[in-house]
């Protein structure tokens, strides 16, 4: 089947966050982590079998959606996961701060690597928890942890450490040796590892992505697994995602924290959920040969006429983190703006991430030119 990536529907006036940003400016959205393209055509077709329906009560997870997740995981990773094992929420961030909440107590402190996600920031001050940010370190032209200043930022009240792999923004997808050597570290300080891989399905390179719990029984002993299809179907408003998490005592614990605080997962999440990983695959690898040719074409662009800015390899997701620094401006996404392209701005991202944007290239290559241009212009402003 042939798939459209090159169009889509006007999301003006549909609630879009992306879009209603800059409702009446003249500016491009190319922000927030929400593809405009349309969903898998299968996904499509399950929902409205699913609104034909005509009830939409509260639904509980069924044996289709469950048996969905577990044959995806032991089909692309050899993960065998029981059923018991997935503790289904109504989004990622959500999750996030549910796991700030069933580790340790207020005070205590959560320890991640920067830039990242800004929920990863923001949870643990949400929870009444330290954050401890330690910065990604560059080897060559490949970022990567730094165990060294883990090692010396670590306090004794740390309990959480909060991984994003495959990495947003640098978009990273860590090795196994950069995986196995964080697990130690995790074990000798005792820490949970809620490891985030929304985005394990968009890898863009020859790269393997590891599911951090599967490197041993004794790692997924303390390891939260947070995944969904939202990311790669472009379903984040179905609110469907979940945590896999093997040891009986952190997911009483997970639950717990969860109680009163999260609402149920709505029958049309569900009903996407299914059908991506039942029948998605053929989309997802469309797709992924549309954001490669996106992402050639982002490199080439910034290279040859952006030399100003920098961008480094990234091996994964549709989220390219660009380094604006020789710009001299502390907000280079607000400069952009007023020259009608709209980035996230770094700094949200950690202070490491200041002088950086990030730019979202999934959208229709004739989109991405029109951002591109727009920045050209702005930097011709300064020549």
């Amino acid at each position: 089947m042939q798939y459209n990536f090159d169009t889509f529907p006007s999301r003006k006036n549909t609630g879009s966050l992306k879009w209603e940003k800059y409702a009446g400016r003249d500016v491009l959205p190319l922000w927030v982590a929400d593809m405009d393209f349309q969903t898998a055509p299968e996904i499509i077709a399950a929902l409205q079998q699913r609104l034909e329906h005509g009830i939409y009560g509260y639904t509980l997870p069924y044996t289709d959606v469950i048996d969905a997740v577990r044959n995806y995981l032991s089909r692309t990773y050899a993960w065998e996961v029981s059923a018991d094992w997935i503790c289904w929420t109504p989004g990622l961030v959500p999750a996030l701060n549910v796991m700030c909440r069933a580790v340790g107590a207020e005070g205590d402190a959560v320890i991640t690597a920067t830039p990242v996600y800004p929920p990863f920031l923001s949870s643990p001050d949400n929870t009444g928890r330290e954050l401890i940010a330690v910065p990604l370190m560059l080897e060559g032209e490949r970022w990567t942890l730094d165990l060294v200043a883990m090692e010396h930022a670590i306090t004794p009240r740390t309990r959480l450490l909060s991984l994003c792999n495959p990495h947003n923004p640098v978009g990273r997808v860590f090795s196994r040796e950069e995986l196995s050597a964080l697990a130690v570290f995790a074990a000798k300080h005792d820490l949970v590892v809620c490891s985030d891989e929304i985005h394990c399905d968009l890898i863009l390179d020859e790269v393997t992505h590891i599911p951090f719990a599967t490197l041993s029984p004794e790692v997924a002993a303390r390891t939260v697994t947070l995944m969904a299809p939202s990311k790669t179907y472009n379903i984040p408003g179905l609110s469907c995602s979940f945590a896999i998490i093997s040891d009986a005592k952190l997911r009483g614990q997970f639950k717990k924290a969860a109680q009163g605080f999260l609402t149920e997962v709505n029958c049309f999440g569900y009903a996407g959920c299914a059908a991506a990983y039942n029948f998605g695959e053929p989309w997802r690898q469309a797709l992924l040969a549309y954001l490669r040719a996106n992402r050639a074409t982002l490199y080439a662009f910034i290279h040859q006429r952006l030399p100003e800015l920098r961008i480094l390899p990234m091996e994964a997701t549709y989220l390219a983190w660009i380094d604006c620094r020789s710009l001299g401006f502390d907000d280079p996404a607000g400069f952009f703006e007023k020259f009608g392209a709209g980035l996230s701005d770094g700094r949200y991202f950690g202070a490491v991430g200041k002088g950086y944007v990030r730019l979202n290239f999934g959208c229709p290559r004739s989109q991405l030119l029109e951002g591109l241009e727009r920045m050209e212009r702005a930097l011709q402003s300064l020549r």
